[in-house]
């Protein structure tokens, strides 16, 4: 069996007594960065087998991965941080193991964008979760701000200044709120919410840090 496996994306303790377990049991773990893996299995003093698994080797170990797996085998997949697969590796690795009759688990447990879309205090009965934009956005950031659903947007400190500005941009008279959240479950964790003015404002007068979830208020 593949188990997908939740880490904590900040403080260690954000972990289930069930993927600990796990951890412990498989026969071995596939990593998506393994020296910042090894401190989360040395500080619950988890002994087994780190391998590598990312977006650059995927396509090269896949096959080795899905024989393993066919014999009988248990393979525990985590990120670098939060549930694997969401904006992380690990879609082809499912899909070729549904395709091969293999059984996935899924643990449920830590992932950024919902505490973010909780903190926003938005409506979120209905929302969109977009991920990391692509490089060239301007037409995608256009779609998404004719939305009238909730948006959810991963950004990187590098780029969050740009992609506000572009928000500002397609927004045009809109008056919808925003709310960035950044360094959810660490030390500092922090919330701001307002205008696309205000939140702009903001980031002129203090560099940002950490990466972001961007929360856009839908109509």
């Amino acid at each position: 069996m593949l188990y997908i496996v939740p880490t904590p994306i900040g403080n260690l303790e954000d972990i289930t007594f069930r993927a600990i377990r796990i951890l412990k049991k498989v026969d071995f773990i596939l990593a998506e960065n393994i020296k910042n893996s090894k401190k989360l299995l040395n500080y619950y003093k988890i002994k087994n087998i780190l391998k590598s698994y990312h977006s650059y080797n995927e396509y090269k170990i896949i096959l080795n991965i899905i024989t393993f797996l066919k014999k009988g085998n248990d393979i525990a997949l985590i990120s670098d941080a939060g549930t694997p697969i969401i904006s992380d590796p690990g879609f082809l690795l499912v899909k070729y193991c549904i395709k091969n009759k293999i059984k996935v688990s899924c643990l449920p447990g830590a992932t950024a964008f919902l505490p973010a879309l909780i903190n926003s205090g938005f409506y979120i009965n209905e929302f969109t979760f977009i991920g990391f934009l692509p490089h060239k956005q301007n037409n995608k950031l256009k779609t998404i701000c004719k939305e009238s659903r909730t948006i959810i947007i991963y950004e990187s400190p590098y780029r969050i200044l740009e992609t506000l500005f572009l928000i500002k941009k397609f927004l045009g008279k809109k008056k919808k709120k925003i709310s960035l959240c950044r360094e959810i479950s660490k030390k500092f964790e922090e919330t701001i919410i307002g205008n696309i003015n205000e939140i702009i404002y903001f980031f002129k007068k203090k560099t940002p840090k950490g990466e972001f979830v961007i929360i856009l208020q839908g109509n």
